[in-house]
């Protein structure tokens, strides 16, 4: 870029502000991508902390993440920003040791099988598959090879495509433990293309729909091999160290960052926007501080229902909102000996409707640096809620919760944890966004999109619309931001991109 058009930008930036509602790491994310180019920024966020899904909880005197603990891999997007924060060398990667599953009829317990796609097998006669399914469920898999295949697309029920071809042993038992535990949702309900692209047309070349998961599985070898590297990636000292070092960095470009801010409305004013916020009262006796704030363009980056009380009479054309599963996470901090062992390698899953638990993580079996700063302790999360059933920990005190969880971990690490091995714990409530690999939530998303960006001056960043994990929201919100700022900088003029 010229030194003119350097010092254009920057004379633009100068006088345009721009406010983000809301302080998870969409919105962080966002308010960076617009000041870093000098435009004054204000993040409000309602909590008394940011990060939104990124949480900490001190777990007797031990730090530990509290809701998310890990990102995807794929795009690099992640690792990218990670880099230019100064965490690159930060980046851990997870024991590889995997997870095991609970809950199948006549198993107690068994190794998640390997080589296979959401829980779709290869070889269903594999020691490790048969072991869960079944003779009977094997040879009912193995009729999958001696079917037509379907054409590509016929089927986009990824449940339905697997009972068809393989029986409902393997949807009931492998697949949907795996769709329940990484999208909280029955397999019925999942997108075959979106939870795994491509796979409608392998099963086409192949003939088999265990045929197809072994084609994309060799491409994604192939890729891997030119790219080695874990699909899965954390922060040594728990993932709010991103939070803290866009909060610093925003500080440092300017932005000004306040928490404890609820908004309470958004209108129009103008060519720009009024946004009226709640401040929380120095005492606890006074009323809340009403205060507005104008800008000329708001990025919301809330949750799914607070985006659209905000947005309501703003944007027409929003349609229904999307069915967001209420989940809770107990983290449990435990002195126990037995688990020295990793008696079910980092973690479990259940079947479905097995147990009130819908999976745990062995975290300090999972991640070294938490090991390592465990000491002789163990952390274990316990996961509660899915699409369509509430958390079975919704209608109990914090107390209560942690007794639930810890029962609930005995069963599925099949090891004795009495109450006295609890030490400390910590719960936490998350409205999580529906799954893009929904059937239908994507182009739900699409269309509330294009009413979205309808409205001059607004962008809306976060899980709600770009799919959930950190590889989704955070180049969503990136290419959010970079569309709003062209806009205001350049107006019609706007360039392809800027900095």
């Amino acid at each position: 870029m010229s030194d003119d058009r350097t010092a254009d930008l920057a004379a633009r930036a100068a006088h345009r502000h721009v406010v983000i509602v809301g302080g998870g790491i969409g919105g962080l994310v966002a308010a960076r991508e617009c000041a870093k180019v000098g435009m004054q920024v204000t993040v409000l966020e309602s909590e008394g902390e940011l990060g939104g899904a990124i949480r900490r909880a001190d777990l007797g005197g031990l730090t530990v993440d509290a809701g998310a603990e890990s990102y995807a891999t794929r795009g690099g997007h992640v690792r990218a920003l990670l880099d230019e924060l100064g965490l690159g060398d930060r980046i851990v990667t997870p024991n590889p040791a995997g997870a095991w599953l609970v809950g199948a009829p006549g198993v107690d317990a068994a190794p998640l099988p390997k080589g296979g796609i959401l829980g779709i097998p290869v070889n269903p006669f594999a020691d490790d598959v048969r072991r869960i399914i079944g003779w009977g469920g094997a040879w009912r898999a193995y009729v999958d090879r001696l079917r037509p295949p379907l054409t590509i697309g016929q089927e986009r029920s990824l449940g339905t495509l697997v009972a068809r071809r393989m029986g409902p042993k393997v949807r009931d038992m492998l697949v949907a433990p795996v769709t329940a535990g990484v999208y909280s949702a029955d397999p019925d309900d999942v997108d075959t293309e979106i939870a795994a692209p491509g796979l409608n047309a392998a099963l086409t070349r192949a003939g088999s729909l265990s045929g197809g998961v072994a084609q994309l599985i060799a491409e994604r070898a192939d890729r891997a091999a030119k790219a080695p590297g874990s699909a899965v990636e954390g922060v040594a000292g728990g993932m709010s160290a991103l939070v803290d070092a866009l909060q610093a960095d925003l500080q440092e470009l300017g932005a000004v960052v306040r928490t404890g801010v609820p908004v309470t409305a958004l209108s129009r004013a103008g060519d720009g926007w009024t946004v009226s916020i709640a401040s929380v009262a120095a005492d606890e006796d006074e009323e809340p501080v009403e205060e507005s704030i104008t800008a000329d363009a708001v990025i919301v980056a809330t949750p799914e229902p607070g985006a659209r009380t905000l947005l309501d009479g703003l944007v027409p054309g929003l349609g229904e909102p999307g069915e967001a599963p209420q989940i809770e996470i107990v983290s449990l901090l435990l002195e126990a000996p037995v688990l020295d062992a990793q008696p079910r390698g980092t973690g479990v899953l259940t079947v479905p409707g097995s147990r009130t638990a819908k999976a745990l993580t062995h975290a300090t079996a999972k991640w070294s640096w938490l090991r390592e700063a465990a000491g002789t302790r163990h952390v274990v999360r316990v996961s509660f809620g899915a699409q369509g059933e509430p958390a079975a920990t919704a209608g109990l005190d914090d107390d209560a919760a942690a007794r639930l969880a810890l029962t609930e971990a005995e069963g599925m690490l099949g090891v004795p944890l009495p109450e006295t091995a609890l030490i400390a714990s910590h719960r936490a409530r998350f409205t999580q966004s529906q799954p893009s690999s929904l059937i239908g939530a994507a182009d739900r998303r699409r269309e509330v999109r294009k009413a979205l960006q309808k409205v001059d001056g607004l962008a809306v960043v976060g899980a709600w619309l770009a799919g959930t994990g950190l590889a989704q929201v955070v180049p969503d919100a990136k290419a959010e931001a970079d569309r709003l700022r062209r806009a205001l900088l350049w107006g019609d003029d706007a360039p392809l991109s800027t900095p």
